[in-house]
């Protein structure tokens, strides 16, 4: 069970009935009675204004076990506020992080409570949590709290007996529903079976009966609370199906995409007793895990479900290959990795590339390495050679990233493809190709894949013509399990902005013409500046546009107020310099209540026409901003930009030295305590 949450600012109990309404109760959830006799806290308009904070914060928590956080909540809100409700956020506050893991929200307002089902896994740190009510539009906004327990094991297990169902839901539908089996229900259709948990009647479980059947195959889902943190291995449960009864039972999974994956069906109707079933259960990524009953008539009986489990180990007697996707990345700075070529000759290179005006350095740094696929010098059109990865396992869907760069060829399309090459050496598949790129920028590409057999992927280069020819860059490889889209569903990871959708938790002192902008694309003046963005090479950056400004002029971008923690931080972030009259890029730190600002990092001039990583690591037990100052320099071949900046706690782990860019015109200060 959770500590008392200490009340912080303006949340409040009350006893019910008050405030939000009580819940209506379906077939599934129905905690009105526990209401009844018990108490909930909530915020509401009568105690803040629209945009107003209350935050509950626990006292110190581990979870040294896998552990599951259930909330139950609700959020009112009236028919015209619509457009600006009440959210209701969830994060994760670690000891030694100086921000807060934003591990769920909602919004959705609903005259019932609801359930949310949080997944945390087990780890040595203590941390605490963090519960932050936002008031929304509307006199009649408000926000509650039921209950908030946090115990060990998945949130996908369930025995079902207590009164949330640990987060199951059913999908309603008009003739067949999941409903709560054993204690103290009865039903007169048919001879249900005890419980599995107890092996008695004070007992419960989950059945749905085909009684109230009026279509050919009616279906009836129970859907699980969506997983909120990756896990792998096998889920168990115990079910009953009727003999001899046409039905169908299977379990499915379904991703926040809608894409739905049949993992296992009953094959044959099983004894009178409960049956055990095991399925390899793999979720990198979050969704649901449904339970599908379809039944081709009245008399297709009922199926029993009790007693679902989960272990993070393979089932009995499951052989198959396991898949690291540390082994299937690259980033090519020490070598090929798990990368191979099939001959020898000119093909892909391991190279790397001194920052200056003319070439652009690798993806990862600006400063190391990437592959290079040479066809200048290539005899015939064709080919140039085969860049094959690791074998993958099959029957699992795989999202491939990776970024690359063109240069040299006057048509664009099919200079670089990718294939799936099953291991059958049968049949090769193109998925990807290039159709149009901007010459020497480093673009990201993505491709989601699912293959039955186990497969490999496959680069390759491609010249058409003696006469067209050119340079092909590659770096940065990665091969995730699920589905490409799937990240764009998460919460955004803390202490990190890309600046895609907006300029983050960032602040500006002043906002005119002289100001940082955040832009994608080439800047508008020729000779400075970067051609895309670090990220993807078409998403958006941060810059300063030189034109606006005057000799010396400053723009300067704060960080939100970071949380003062003992022990080292480590802030990554890129930045371009590129143009004859560059002026000066520098990183402060400001603490809390002090009018001095301490200089952790600067660069003065032009240094590279690439995108270069910088690496600070600092210390700072107060309270404080990440200040990101530039200053225009003599010419308006001056812009300076900035891009996928991330905070991490502990120390910089590969610290390099960033010093060679230009001579002279480096000052470092990596390591400084405060």
């Amino acid at each position: 069970m959770w500590d008392p949450l200490r009340n912080h600012e303006n949340l409040q109990g009350q006893k019910g009935p008050g405030g939000p309404q009580r819940p209506t109760g379906n077939r599934i959830t129905d905690i009105g009675n526990q209401m009844a006799r018990g108490h909930y806290i909530y915020v509401d308009t009568s105690f803040g204004k629209q945009g107003e904070k209350a935050v509950l914060l626990s006292s110190d928590l581990q979870a040294e076990e896998w552990s599951c956080l259930r909330l139950v909540y609700q959020i009112t809100t009236s028919s015209e506020s619509l457009s600006d409700p009440s959210q209701l956020n969830l994060y994760m506050r670690f000891e030694d992080e100086s921000f807060d893991r934003l591990l769920w929200s909602a919004k959705e307002p609903s005259d019932s409570w609801l359930i949310a089902s949080l997944d945390l896994q087990n780890s040595s740190k203590k941390f605490k949590i963090l519960i932050e009510g936002v008031l929304g539009q509307g006199n009649t906004a408000s926000i509650a709290l039921f209950e908030i327990k946090m115990t060990t094991g998945y949130c996908i297990e369930c025995d079902f007996e207590e009164n949330h169902l640990c987060g199951f839901v059913n999908r309603w539908n008009p003739n067949v529903n999941w409903f709560v089996g054993g204690g103290s229900i009865r039903n007169v259709h048919s001879i249900l079976p005890q419980d599995h948990t107890f092996k008695s009647e004070l007992g419960h479980y989950m059945y749905v009966d085909s009684v109230y059947v009026k279509h050919f195959q009616e279906v009836a889902q129970l859907i699980s609370p969506l997983t909120t943190a990756p896990m792998a291995g096998c889920l168990s449960f115990y079910y009953q199906i009727q003999q001899g009864n046409d039905n169908v039972f299977s379990l499915y999974t379904r991703d926040v995409a809608g894409l739905y994956e049949e993992i296992w069906k009953a094959d044959r109707p099983g004894n009178a007793a409960w049956n055990l079933a095991e399925v390899e259960f793999n979720a990198p990524y979050p969704m649901e895990v449904i339970f599908e009953v379809a039944f081709n008539g009245p008399k297709g009986g009922y199926v029993a479900l009790d007693d679902i489990s989960f272990s993070p180990v393979h089932c009995q007697n499951q052989t198959e290959l396991l898949f690291s996707a540390v082994d299937a990345s690259c980033n090519f700075e020490q070598d090929l990795c798990n990368f191979y070529q099939d001959k020898e000759g000119p093909g892909w290179t391991r190279v790397k590339v001194k920052p200056n005006m003319y070439r652009a350095g690798d993806h990862t740094t600006g400063l190391g390495y990437y592959l290079l696929a040479n066809t200048k010098f290539t005899s015939q059109p064709g080919y140039i050679g085969r860049l094959y990865g690791p074998s993958l396992p099959g029957n699992l869907q795989y999202c491939l990233r990776f970024h690359y760069a063109i240069y040299g060829f006057l048509k664009m399309s099919d200079t670089l493809a990718v294939y799936i090459f099953e291991e059958n050496h049968v049949v090769q598949e193109k998925i990807w190709s290039v159709l149009e790129s901007p010459r020497g920028v480093w673009m990201q590409a993505e491709i989601t894949f699912k293959k039955p057999m186990p497969t490999k992927v496959v680069f390759m280069s491609l010249c058409k013509s003696f006469w067209d020819c050119g340079l092909v860059a590659l770096d940065d490889i990665t091969i995730q399990l699920g589905s490409c889209s799937s990240s764009e569903k998460l919460p955004p990871p803390p202490g990190e902005c890309t600046f895609e959708q907006d300029e983050c938790t960032f602040t500006q002192e002043k906002r005119n013409r002289s100001s940082w902008h955040r832009r994608r694309g080439e800047t508008p003046t020729s000779y400075t500046g970067p051609k895309g963005d670090h990220t993807t090479g078409v998403g958006y950056y941060m810059y300063i546009e030189a034109s606006h400004m005057v000799y010396g002029q400053k723009a300067r971008l704060l960080s939100r107020p970071l949380r003062g923690v003992s022990g080292k931080h480590c802030l990554t972030f890129f930045y371009h310099m590129y143009g004859g009259g560059t002026g000066l890029l520098s990183v402060y730190l400001k603490k809390e209540e002090d009018s001095e600002e301490s200089l952790l990092w600067r660069r003065r001039g032009e240094q590279s026409i690439s995108w270069l990583r910088a690496l600070i690591e600092y210390s700072c037990e107060r309270q404080h901003r990440i200040i990101f100052e530039a200053i225009r320099g003599v010419s308006i071949r001056s812009d300076i930009a900035i891009d996928d900046v991330k905070f991490q706690a502990g120390p910089c782990g590969e610290m390099e030295d960033t010093t060679q860019q230009s001579s002279g015109h480096s000052e470092d200060l990596n390591e400084i305590e405060y």
